[in-house]
């Protein structure tokens, strides 16, 4: 879970940083803002408050547990001060969409989203994303091995000495 989430910051940090400089139209908002409800990236960003809890504990507590105490009891009610931080990602990312798509096209993927294999896409997607990467990331080491054994062997046989 806290890779998926991490994986979405990623993702948004990486898709926000790329909104062109031209804004959308309101219209063409309030349809990427349906696109994002649709597609529940609001869901997980409201989800990515307690792994970002979890990952700045280990700082303030460090290791003292009246301090870890007091933490608990505060984390519990920051999750007003994260609304303004899940607001900009939603914003942001609506953003991205209005640009990189006409309103139409919103809408009709909107509607695919809405139908039971976009539903189930949206459900499939995360763990397909961690399995594609497992993936590519085995074959792509043993690329790496047999192109190094490859270009070690040609080296050698250039008298190189390695």
């Amino acid at each position: 879970m806290r890779a998926r989430i991490l994986m979405i910051v990623a993702m948004v940090l990486v898709l926000t940083s790329r909104v062109s400089a031209q804004a959308p139209s309101p219209e063409a908002l309030d349809a990427a803002r349906g696109l994002v409800v649709t597609m529940k990236l609001a869901d997980q960003y409201k989800a990515m408050l307690p792994t970002i809890l979890l990952g700045i504990k280990p700082v303030l507590v460090q290791d003292r547990p009246e301090i870890e105490r007091d933490y608990e009891a505060m984390a519990a009610t920051v999750g007003d001060a994260y609304t303004p931080f899940y607001q900009a990602m939603v914003d942001r990312v609506a953003a991205l969409y209005a640009s990189a798509f006409t309103i139409d096209e919103l809408h009709q993927i909107e509607a695919f989203y809405r139908t039971a294999v976009g539903q189930k896409l949206l459900e499939k997607v995360p763990a397909l994303a961690q399995q594609r990467e497992v993936v590519v990331q085995d074959i792509s080491r043993k690329a790496a091995d047999e192109l190094k054994a490859r270009l070690t062997d040609a080296l050698r046989q250039k008298g190189h000495k390695l």
